[in-house]
This record gives C-alpha cells, sequence and structure tokens, in this order.
C-alpha cells in the first residue's frame, strides 16, 4: 500500500498506468473526427472518384483534455485509492487478531464488530492470512482448539458470529495461546481490548508485541463498561451500588428495578462526578413493591456486568412466630407474640401457629418465644430445617429457665438471674457494645435498655464466640451456634417487658432485622443436593433459558460460588426455590486498562475509518464517457439542437442511476426486495435501527414462520425488514412494529406510505414492549409514549381493547388471552365496520414482547425466557402470532354466523 498522507493506494501499481497518457495526447492528437454528413442526392454521383491527397484534421485541444483526463480517472479508480487509509500491517506473518470477547466487552459490541472486519479487509487487501483469538473462556470450560491461519473471508465470516459472553476474559490463558504460535516471520498483533484492567493483560500485551507490530484498540472513557453491584436493604429503602472504571468527566446513568412481569417498578438517577468511580442509587419502594423487585440494571448499559438479578435474600421474608394457645384479647401487652409481632411487622411477613404446622410453608426464619417449647418431635423437625439453611431464635423465660432443654446453643443453668435472687445484682443491668465479630456489630446501644432479668449460661471454653451481646457485667444476652447450614439463636431473655424492657425499643427491632437478613430467604428441606441452572443471562444481560453447557451447583457451595464458564449468572434451582447467581458477586470494581507495552500504538474505536474513493473516481469517469459520447456525436452532425435535450436528460439519468449507493443501486436493490416479497408470502417487521430489538423481531417471525408451516396450510418464507422510509410496504399482508424509544420521528413521506398502505387492507401490530405495562396503563409506558409520537399523522381510527367475540379470539385457535413474552398487557384493535377491509383492524397494538416469545434458536428451542408462565405461556404466544396471521390474511371469514356450529363442535371435543 503506498500511503500519501490521508490519502492511500491499495493497488499502487496501477499507477504506472499514468506513464501512458503523452502516448494517448498523441494518438487523439492525430485522430480526425468523423466527417459529417449531409443529405444531398447529386453527392452520389462523386462516390466514384477518388481524391488525389487525405488530410487529417486534428482533435480539439478541449476534447483530448477531457479523454487523457477520462483515462487518468479509471487508472486512479485501479489504484484503489483510499482516504483516512489505516496503517498498513507491519511484518511479513499473518495477522493474529486478539478478541476480548468477556462481559466488559458488550457495551459497545458493534463498535468492537466494526473495527473486526475493518482490520480483517486490510489483512485481505495485504494478502495476509488471519489467526483469530477470543480471551473470553468458551462454554462449559472447554479446551479451545488451536489456533491455525484462515482466510481473510473466513476469518470475517468468524467475526461476525462472535458474541460477548458472561464471565470475564482470561487475558493469562490467551498469553499462553499466543506463546504457543509458531509463524513464518514476524505477525502484525491487533488487540481488541475492552479497555478494563484485569490480570494477565500486561503479559498478553507483551507476549503480542514480540511477534512484530502491535496496535491496540480501547474505548473512550466515557465508553467503559459500569457495574452495577447487589443491593443491601437500608432502613426500608434498597441501596444500590454503581461503579464506572473511568474517573474523567461527569456521567449520569439510570438505574431500574422491574418485576419478573417485566413492569417497572422504580427508575432513579445517580450522578457521578469527576474523579468519583462509585456511588449509589436511592430505590425508594414500599415493602410491598420491593418484595417483588425481580432484576436491577443500569438503563442502556446492556451487559451482565450492569445487571442483578434478586431472589429471596433481598425480599422481605416470611418469619414464623411459633403460638400454639390463643391469644387473651383483653391483656396483649403481657403476651411474648404481641411484641414480636410489632417488631417484625415493618420488615418481614409475619406467619403464626404450631410448629409443625409452620415448618410445611416456606419460612426464613422461625421465633419461637417462651410460651411455645417445642416438643421433641418439634425439636427433630427444627434441627433438619436447620440443616437445610434455617434460622431459630429462642427467648428464655421461666419455662425454659425451670426445664432447659437440647435446642439451644449453649448450656444453661437451671433457674434464672433475677433482682434479689442469689446470683442478683443491685440493679437493672445496661447492654454492653457489640463485638465487631457479632452480627450486630456496628449498631449503636441505647443507654435506656435495661435488663433485671436473664437466663444463665454455663462457662465454656467456647462461651465468648458463642456470644453475639452481652450485659455490661459480661454476661451473654444473646447467644449463636452454627447448625448445619443454618443458625440456632437463643436471647436469655424474654421477648415481652417482663425481664426487660428490651422488646419496647428500637433496638429490638434492628436485632431482629439484622437476624432475619443472617437468613437465605425462603428455605425448604429441598435445598440439599443440586441446584440446576433455570434461567441464564447471556453477555448483553438478557435471560436466555436452556444451556447445554452450564452445570447445576451444589447447594452448600452456593454462596462460595463464582459465575464462569462452567456456571453463567441467573437463576438456579427451581421456580418454587431459586437463587440468583450474579457476576457483580465476585466483579465489584472496574479501571481502565494501564499495563499497556511501550511502542503499543493506541486507536479509538468508532473513529473514522477508511473512505475508498475507487467508485466516486468510477463514477466521474463514467460520467466523462457519456459526455464524450454526446460529444462525439454532435461532431458526426448526428445530433440536432432538438434532439440534444432528450439525449441530454438521458445521460443524465444514467449518471444519476450509477453513482455508488444512491439511485443506481436502489433501484436494483428495490427490485430484488420486491421479488423476494411476491415470489413467497412474508412476514415483515420494521427496522428500528436497535440491533438488538431487530434481531429478536426477526428471529421472533422467523418462529413464527415455522409454526404457520407446522399447523396451517400457509407456508411462509423468511421474514423480511421494511425500512419505512424507502420499502414499498404492498407486499405484506401483516408488518410486526416493535417501538422504541431511539426510533426517529417519521417523515412526511413515510408517513403517507403508512397510510397507503393502512387503507388498501394492511395490518400492522405495535407491539410497545413496555414488558407487561400494558396499553391500559399507557401513561405510564414509554414505549406508548414513543408511538403516540411516532402514530402522528397515521389514519388511526378509534381503539377499544379485543371484545370477548373479536375474530382474532377464534381465526384459528380458540383463545381470550394474548400473552408474549409477558404476560397481562391489554391488546388494543381498532374499531371498524365489517364493510371497511373486509372488517379487518389496519392496527393491533399490544405491549407483550410477541417476538421475543416467538424467537427460537437453532434448535428449535426458544430464545428467551417466557414470564410468568413459561413453555405454556410460549405455546398460547404462538396460537396469537397464529391467529393474527389467519386474521389478516382471511379477514372476517371466522366471523361468519355459518361457522359456528364447527366452532360448538370443537368446543366439544
Amino acid at each position: 500500500m503506498l500511503s500519501l498522507g490521508t490519502l492511500a493506494f491499495a493497488a499502487p501499481w496501477a499507477l504506472v498506468g499514468l506513464a501512458s497518457l503523452p502516448v494517448l495526447w498523441w494518438l487523439l492528437r492525430v485522430t480526425p473526427p468523423a466527417p459529417r454528413r449531409i443529405a444531398f442526392p447529386p453527392i452520389r454521383l462523386l462516390l466514384d472518384l477518388r481524391p488525389k491527397e487525405e488530410t487529417p484534421a486534428k482533435t480539439p485541444l478541449w476534447l483530448i483534455l477531457l479523454r487523457m483526463l477520462l483515462a487518468a480517472l479509471a487508472i486512479l479508480a485501479l489504484a484503489q485509492p483510499l482516504l483516512n487509509p489505516s496503517a498498513g500491517l507491519t511484518g511479513s506473518g499473518p495477522l493474529v487478531l486478539v478478541v476480548d470477547d468477556g462481559w466488559a466487552a458488550a457495551r459497545q459490541w458493534r463498535e468492537r464488530q466494526a473495527a473486526m472486519v475493518d482490520v480483517i479487509d486490510r489483512a485481505e487487501r495485504a494478502g495476509r492470512r488471519v489467526i483469530l483469538l477470543t480471551t473470553a473462556p468458551l462454554p462449559g470450560g472447554e479446551a479451545p482448539r488451536p489456533p491455525e491461519p484462515m482466510r481473510a473471508a473466513d476469518a470475517r465470516l468468524l467475526a461476525q458470529t462472535l458474541a460477548p459472553r458472561p464471565w470475564p476474559a482470561d487475558r493469562q490463558a490467551a498469553a499462553e495461546r499466543v506463546a504457543g504460535l509458531r509463524l513464518d516471520g514476524s505477525a502484525n498483533a491487533v488487540w481488541l481490548s475492552d479497555g478494563i484492567e484485569g490480570p494477565g493483560a500486561a503479559l498478553l500485551g507483551d507476549r503480542l508485541q514480540r511477534l512484530g507490530g502491535l496496535q491496540v484498540y480501547v474505548d473512550e472513557p466515557g465508553g467503559l463498561s459500569r457495574l452495577v453491584l447487589p443491593p443491601r436493604t437500608e432502613a426500608g429503602e434498597m441501596m444500590v451500588p454503581v461503579r464506572r472504571a473511568s474517573e474523567a468527566g461527569e456521567d449520569r446513568l439510570f438505574v431500574r428495578a422491574t418485576a419478573e412481569d417485566g413492569r417497572l417498578l422504580a427508575r432513579e438517577g445517580v450522578a457521578l462526578a469527576p474523579g468519583r468511580r462509585a456511588a449509589e442509587a436511592r430505590l425508594e419502594l414500599p415493602l410491598e413493591l420491593r418484595n417483588r423487585v425481580h432484576r436491577i440494571e443500569i438503563e442502556g448499559e446492556n451487559s451482565a456486568g450492569g445487571t442483578v438479578l434478586v431472589d429471596e435474600r433481598w425480599r422481605r421474608r416470611p418469619v414464623g412466630v411459633a403460638f400454639a394457645g390463643t391469644l387473651d384479647a383483653s391483656q396483649p401487652l403481657l403476651s411474648d407474640l404481641h411484641y414480636l409481632q410489632r417488631a417484625l411487622q415493618p420488615f418481614a411477613e409475619v406467619r403464626i401457629g404450631p410448629v409443625a404446622e409452620l415448618l410445611r410453608r416456606e419460612l426464613a426464619v422461625l421465633a419461637l418465644p417462651d410460651s411455645a417449647m417445642p416438643t421433641p418431635e418439634d425439636q427433630q423437625r427444627l434441627q433438619r430445617w436447620m440443616e437445610d439453611g434455617g434460622i431459630v431464635l429462642r427467648f428464655a423465660g421461666p419455662n425454659l429457665a425451670q426445664n432447659p432443654d437440647a435446642m439451644v446453643p449453649v448450656t444453661l443453668r437451671r433457674g434464672d438471674r433475677q433482682l434479689g435472687g442469689a446470683l442478683s445484682w443491685s440493679q437493672p443491668a445496661p447492654l454492653a457494645e457489640f463485638d465487631p465479630a457479632s452480627p450486630f456489630a456496628g449498631m449503636a446501644v441505647p443507654k435506656e435498655v435495661t435488663v433485671s432479668r436473664q437466663v444463665l449460661a454455663e462457662p465454656a471454653l467456647d462461651l465468648n464466640q458463642k456470644s453475639w451481646a452481652k450485659l455490661a457485667d459480661g454476661t451473654p444476652i444473646v447467644t449463636g451456634e452454627k447448625r448445619g447450614r443454618g443458625w440456632l439463636a437463643l436471647v436469655h431473655t424474654t421477648a415481652n417487658t417482663e425481664w426487660s424492657n428490651l422488646a419496647i425499643s428500637g433496638l429490638f427491632v434492628e436485632m431482629l432485622q439484622r437476624v432475619v437478613s443472617m437468613s437465605e430467604g425462603v428455605t425448604s428441606a429441598g435445598a440439599e443436593g443440586v441446584m440446576p441452572p433455570l434461567e441464564l443471562l447471556d453477555g448483553f444481560g438478557r435471560p436466555r433459558t436452556g444451556s447445554t453447557t452450564a452445570t447445576p451447583i451444589p447447594a452448600g457451595t452456593f454462596a462460595t460460588t463464582v459465575a464462569g464458564p462452567r456456571h453463567p449468572p441467573g437463576f438456579y434451582g427451581t421456580q418454587q426455590a431459586r437463587r440468583a447467581l450474579n457476576l457483580t458477586q465476585s466483579v465489584a470494581e472496574v479501571a481502565p486498562l494501564a499495563a499497556l507495552p511501550a511502542g503499543a500504538q493506541i486507536l479509538r474505536y468508532g473513529t473514522a475509518g477508511e473512505v475508498p474513493l475507487r467508485p466516486w473516481l468510477l463514477v466521474a469517469a463514467f460520467l466523462l464517457a457519456l459526455v464524450d459520447v454526446v460529444i462525439g456525436y454532435w461532431l458526426r452532425g448526428l445530433l440536432r439542437v432538438g434532439r440534444l435535450r432528450p439525449v441530454a436528460a438521458a445521460a443524465l439519468a444514467l449518471a444519476f442511476l450509477a453513482l455508488p449507493g444512491q439511485s443506481g443501486a436502489q433501484q436494483a436493490a428495490g427490485d430484488d426486495f420486491a421479488l423476494r416479497a411476491t415470489t413467497e408470502t412474508r412476514l415483515a417487521s420494521v427496522r428500528t435501527g436497535n440491533p438488538m430489538v431487530d434481531a429478536t423481531s426477526r428471529s421472533g417471525l422467523a418462529g413464527l414462520s415455522t409454526i404457520l408451516g407446522r399447523r396451517t396450510s400457509i407456508e411462509a418464507a423468511e421474514p423480511m425488514e421494511v425500512d419505512l422510509e424507502r420499502d414499498e410496504l404492498a407486499f405484506f399482508p401483516l408488518l410486526y412494529w416493535p417501538v422504541t424509544s431511539e426510533q426517529p420521528t417519521l417523515s412526511t413521506q413515510a408517513v403517507n406510505r403508512l397510510n397507503t398502505y393502512l387503507r388498501n387492507g394492511g395490518t400492522i401490530l405495535f407491539d410497545t414492549q413496555d414488558q407487561g405495562i400494558g396499553a391500559a396503563s399507557a401513561v405510564t409506558g414509554g414505549g406508548m409514549r414513543r408511538l403516540q409520537q411516532l402514530a402522528r399523522g397515521l389514519q388511526i381510527g378509534t381503539l377499544a381493547p379485543v371484545p370477548p367475540e373479536h375474530v382474532l379470539t377464534k381465526a384459528f385457535y380458540l383463545m381470550q388471552d394474548f400473552p408474549g413474552r409477558y404476560a397481562g398487557g391489554q391488546v388494543w384493535v381498532e374499531k371498524l365496520d365489517d364493510r371497511v377491509n373486509d372488517g379487518v383492524a389496519s392496527v393491533i397494538i399490544g405491549s407483550n414482547d410477541w417476538a421475543g416469545a416467538w424467537a427460537a434458536d437453532g434448535n428449535g428451542r426458544g430464545s428467551n425466557a417466557v414470564v410468568p408462565g413459561g413453555e405454556r405461556q410460549r405455546e398460547m404466544a404462538y396460537r396469537f402470532g397464529v391467529n393474527l396471521v389467519m386474521y389478516a390474511l382471511t379477514g372476517n371469514y371466522k366471523a361468519d354466523q355459518v361457522h359456528v356450529p364447527a366452532i360448538l363442535e370443537r368446543l366439544g371435543q
């Protein structure tokens, strides 16, 4: 490649043709123009006469210059000039392309793929082979194949199939693979990094530098990935920590909390000032809504690191209070149950009943007041329950003091210590400060909280380790012991005010809240064994069901399990008892990539790439050739002045059609588009510009087309995408339009095209994808608000919810609900007279993300999780799709009363 500043030639050998221009000058000078012919009948008498001498006329200088310019443009085009050329490849060996494809690469993945293609194109022009390495481990921990050189075309196809993994990159292993390369000659190494510092980064850069020249692509500081960490509860609010890699500039982001059905529960902004890399979002949610939080994410981050899944550990947990008798309503202040219930209600769901009955339900903590002494059978049940992860919190009292049993964490003395007794103190004792190792560490101890009576523990070597709280004289007031995966704790005083005023203090509420937070959440006796993968996240933070590479996690080691290739982030267990494994439980901090070898060339993603000038030079040469043809005809007298205008217009039209990327290409593309759309029945989706949404739409319509082919007589071919500003819509009976916030406002031309489509019988399914919010609450749905903006100018009639007898409910399947990936959203249709468009509504609006439910992978399995109904809901989504297509194709055929008997017969079957 020959480079001249910002201009380069990919085929500089073609410039040798410029040396032929002097010869061309001489040839054009001596070649006369054709004689002008005039129709004159007597001239036929002179045809047989031979002239004595022929003198050639000279070609006009301006025509010579025009033709030399045309030849020069053609020669320059063959040399393939490039504006803003990328740096050429060094060395003589292959191109070694290393790509970071861990979670941190997901945010700017489109820019990374564009950089991959650009680098591979450079290798193709240089005739180099390509070695492509990725740094993220393969799913399931599978060993990667040894890297081998491949053709640039094969490397380009492989690069287009790459997607980020939901775990960190392993640059240490990648460096070992680079060290094992055996190359002929020096190579050019290009590292498409994710911009995040990590183990092995310096080693990888050093080994790539040794291969030859090294170019490293990094993100702008504002484009580096960000993290959201698991939340913590503080004063009834969810505090969500967020982290960013760069300290440069101010960064304002939004944290979203959504329910399992996708409904938005909270959205809070967080501002990171220059110099700060950490902040917290405060989500103020009522307890009822906080208990429904399923997912917390950074808006627009679209990565596994920007997503946190929430399970029972962060929800309002059920706490059982054992009570076998009846509460004396006339004297509630004397009951242990009254104080426990009042203290637990602000943060827990309180369940009251006998021990055996409570253990049949899901519980996080079981409180045993002194009035509910456990029977031997209850003790056995409680022991098994604690081994599975439950927490038992006992309170002392007269019953336990006189009849201590084995269900205590420490050995107790018979009797109790009270004022005036043998082991008494002169005045009520206050509490001591909590030990740093205590579960209550950091809590302030009010001076007014005192204890006048307690059950004492026998001295023992491990008594100090088991003491969670002590009185000022050093005697334990709360003790605890690990039992299996759970805990057994004992408060050495009563849960009412008989022995202490602790029960009426704010400290009592805080201590109970701390004990409940120690629990694993809802735990059942089936928690032992292994927890299979239930719903996993991909590199973009999207949920996926089904995995052949993820392995179950032993329940006993779940708390220490790190998300990775064998255990991707997601939910594990069962629908009834599931646990969330988040990437940010182990990846808590991010920092910019710093350890790069000296001499490495640093490049940025998204910078202006090469601009090939060859198409424009060929167009210019073509235009000059047309002009030369016209001039030649004119010099020969073949063009009269009256005929010059249509010839010039035709030449201009041909020139316009030849412009690269303009009308000529558009005409060819339009013909191909029309041919594909009309030769077979196809569904179509509206292109939004969001690659993830558009890919889901294509996959969803492809899955629906497969279902149509299996269950109906419709043989739908591969779906197509339409550009509302350019493509013809009349070819498609149904358009699926996912509404996103990034879609630009429609032009007048697009609005007119859509109105024509709707008037002529076309049907559009608008999917606002408000994730279950539904059109019934349109004021709260961001997609619905955007749809209202996009639909301005469209001729849409009055909308109403789908009535029970609408044709959509019986076009093929009999159904009343229309779920998609989410359920519960209202579906609206346009109210029409049967005389208009055969009674088919031109507009249908919903919010259930139908394409997400229809989408399937290569094995026919659903690509996205369907909540809350699972595969049964996916089946109903397919049935809605079949009804929708039949409705768009057959109109109100099913509404004809002649078919009512057949429908009733099917109902009876």
